[in-house]
């Protein structure tokens, strides 16, 4: 008789856990697939825009477009910081610290580079002085890089940044006036 009653109360359990899962699933909410590439803020008619047809920043204003690369350039750098931190502490590999510190060092003066020539293009274009262009252009970059996880990811994302600089070194060459065009 005991026996019963513990099967019939382990019964029970297994049928209100069964009740509750589904439910509990529904309230959970799903995780959302990754976008493609942040959607472009509204653009101001004294921005200048990309004409680079073929590209992914054609008809964007330029300070949007290199705020991106900017960023994606400052979250490649966090990537390569973080596998360079494990190449020191967690694995050993003096080797590939150097490397990847290197690929680090090389990926925030890229990220520099994009964001001086957002900050030009909001002063010239906007009037904005140097602390409300930063703020500015900060937003656009921080989610163009934040939704990178991975540093493939970032390398993928970095591919038309370089042609974009190409194009803004003829377009506007006081803006994107860094004689070494970043390269991927």
């Amino acid at each position: 008789m005991r026996a019963s009653r513990v099967l019939a109360l382990a019964l029970a359990a297994c049928v209100m856990v069964a009740a509750v899962l589904p439910a509990d699933a529904a309230r959970r909410p799903r995780k959302q697939p990754e976008e493609a590439a942040p959607a472009p803020a509204p653009v101001d008619k004294r921005d200048r825009t990309v004409a680079a047809p073929g590209s992914p920043f054609n008809g964007r204003a330029y300070w949007q477009a290199t705020a991106q690369c900017g960023g994606i350039y400052y979250r490649l750098n966090r990537l390569y910081l973080d596998a360079a931190a494990t190449a020191k502490v967690v694995k050993p590999d003096p080797t590939a610290y150097a490397r990847l510190s290197k690929e680090a060092d090389a990926a925030v003066a890229t990220a520099t580079t994009f964001f001086d020539a957002s900050e030009y293009f909001l002063a010239a274009d906007r009037k904005l002085p140097r602390q409300e262009a930063m703020l500015t252009y900060d937003a656009v970059g921080s989610s163009a890089g934040d939704r990178l996880k991975t540093v493939d990811a970032a390398l993928q994302a970095a591919k038309p940044c370089a042609e974009l600089y190409k194009v803004c070194r003829a377009t506007a060459p006081q803006a994107c006036a860094d004689p070494r065009t970043p390269a991927n």
